[in-house]
């Protein structure tokens, strides 16, 4: 649990700024937090001035600051009442949270630009030529799809093996990849898998031009 991988006291000197605690409010909860560790569930003004040089009237308005801002708070477990830093640690791990998801985003946006980069770069050295604007749009379209840079400039490479230049080609060469994994992790049975042939290739006859134009590309 992130609870347990970080540790508080850290994520507060990181943060109490941000959440708008000034220096003797973090020195409170210091306090604090250390006499609940000592075992003193009840954390009082009188308690935290034999540890502070504060007078107790200081030490009250600021546990009054804590409790307003919802830092801090006194609650009742069964017949007894307690002091807990839970509302301050709570919003400390959210920011943490917040801190990781952003990091994360930054990560994936960072490798997604490096892998469209080096597509790009080696389409354009394979082709011979400079990419189009609908181009570079369609291999941001794998990309986002999930393709990897690897896959994508392999199936530029197949597609060229047989002698076709266009990303339509590379485009039916990942799809077709892309229902073979299926197939492969999905499972078919021998049936299914002969019923599916028979009506691909009716779907296919029936959909086969009579006249080809000579320069169309498949």
């Amino acid at each position: 649990m992130i609870t347990e991988a970080i540790d508080f006291r850290f994520l507060l000197i990181e943060n109490y700024k941000k959440l708008k605690i000034n220096e003797v409010e973090l020195a409170t909860i210091f306090v604090i937090d250390h006499l609940i560790g000592q075992g003193n569930p009840f954390v009082t003004s009188d308690l935290l001035s034999l540890k502070m040089s504060l007078d107790v009237k200081e030490i009250d308005k600021v546990l009054a600051g804590l409790i307003t801002k919802g830092f801090f708070e006194y609650k009742t477990i069964g017949k007894k009442t307690v002091a807990t830093l839970e509302p301050l640690k709570q919003k400390l791990y959210r920011e943490f949270q917040i801190y990781l998801s952003k990091e994360e985003e930054e990560k994936s946006s960072q490798r997604i630009t490096e892998e469209l980069e080096n597509i790009y770069q080696t389409f354009e050295k394979l082709l011979g030529r400079s990419l189009s604007p609908v181009e570079i749009a369609k291999i941001h379209e794998w990309v986002s799809y999930g393709y990897s840079d690897k896959m994508i400039i392999d199936a530029l490479k197949e597609a060229l093996s047989k002698g076709k230049k266009s990303l339509r080609s590379v485009d039916k060469i990942l799809l077709s990849w892309a229902q073979r994994d299926d197939l492969m992790s999905e499972g078919h049975t021998p049936l299914n898998d002969e019923w599916d042939k028979n009506l691909e290739e009716t779907i296919k006859i029936a959909k086969t031009p009579w006249i080809k134009k000579p320069d169309e590309d498949d």
